[in-house]
């Protein structure tokens, strides 16, 4: 068992009120529970939820100041006594999910992500923006050793989100499903999963070229751009070989309007899969299509543990390769100002070092 030098103080982004900026500064290094690890975050990825969280736009108290961030990567360097199953040294993952109560009912029917008692990382417990972060050791995310913790990071919320989506649409292999916002880093990551799966991807994105040539390398079968459509609707179903339209409908959009659009292109039987969180959105389908077409439409959260080792296989086996750029921990802030103009393609992935 290896043995690690903690500091006392450590580097940190911290959002002090609500709205932000972020502030680069040093803090103190918290020590773990009985229950939970320390970990020596490596690479952090940043998700359009660690914006939200710092502009305080959901209806969901945020803790201040905070510490954003729940797609950390780095290795344990201190643990509870309780914990048993976890040795220092060991790869592990911050997710958005940091722990539950691991009792209730939805805890005991592998619906961890429901717990009333759930603890967010970066939201309602300090996150993965950090060098030192802390986390229970139930639910961190066991990361093969053969993985490179810097490609890994963005798995651990957008692969493991979209992956749970694509398991909650039930879609079967060969069948088609639209992926709208394809060209962002939930939906670069999700074309991935849906080819590994067995699935054909539409890709539905707009804004510029590089998106649309980075879809299609990723392995879409068919991309739709919503700026230069003149009708989407009716492009979106041609792409499908039968002309009725895709199967499901994953949407990973951060704007409401294609929320409302989805129904209208998915085909009979088919599943609308809510996955972006737009602010204060709200969804809206036409009763008499949602019934005799018996259209489902449902949310789909963060994945459970089975669901996170699941999504770790496919990218260590090499089926899904993450579309990043990483910066010093350092310029997290520049990240939020491009994430806000849109001009984000795949992920940003923060090194912790500088």
């Amino acid at each position: 068992m290896a043995n690690f030098e903690i500091p006392t103080e450590q580097w940190a982004q911290v959002v002090e009120k609500s709205g932000g900026p972020a502030i680069y500064k040093k803090i103190p290094v918290q020590q773990p529970g009985p229950d939970e690890v320390l970990i020596n975050v490596k690479f952090s990825g940043v998700c359009h939820t660690d914006l939200h969280a710092m502009m305080g736009d959901w209806p969901l108290d945020t803790k201040l100041p905070l510490v954003g961030g729940h797609e950390g990567a780095g290795l344990v360097v201190a643990k509870g006594s309780l914990v048993k199953d976890i040795e220092l040294g060991d790869p592990v993952g911050i997710k958005w999910l940091n722990g539950s109560c691991l009792a209730c009912s939805f805890c005991q029917q592998a619906d961890e992500p429901l717990c009333p008692h759930a603890l967010l990382s970066g939201y309602t417990v300090d996150g993965s923006f950090q060098q030192y972060a802390i986390a229970k050791a139930a639910h961190v995310a066991r990361i093969p050793a053969s993985c490179s913790l810097e490609e890994v990071a963005p798995v651990l919320c957008a692969g493991i989100t979209v992956y749970k989506g694509l398991k909650e649409s039930n879609v079967r292999p060969g069948q088609w499903v639209a992926i709208v916002g394809a060209g962002g880093g939930l939906g670069s990551m999700a074309i991935q999963y849906a080819k590994a799966m067995g699935l054909h991807a539409i890709a539905i994105d707009g804004g510029s070229a590089e998106k649309a040539e980075s879809c299609k390398k990723l392995g879409a079968a068919a991309y739709v751009d919503f700026t230069t459509s003149s009708d989407l609707v009716t492009d979106v179903k041609a792409a499908t070989p039968d002309g009725l339209g895709p199967h499901a409908v994953l949407l990973l959009a951060v704007q409401e309007k294609p929320f409302q659009q989805a129904t209208e292109y998915v085909r009979s039987r088919g599943s609308v899969v809510c996955i972006g969180l737009p602010a204060k959105a709200y969804l809206k389908a036409p009763v008499f299509d949602t019934v005799v077409r018996m259209i489902t439409i449902k949310g789909s959260y963060v994945g459970n543990r089975q669901d996170t080792a699941e999504a770790l296989d496919f990218f260590s086996r090499g089926l899904i390769k993450v579309p990043f750029k990483t910066v010093g921990l350092s310029e997290l802030q520049n990240v939020y100002e491009m994430m806000r103009e849109g001009k984000i393609v795949g992920r940003y992935v923060v090194d912790t070092s500088r």
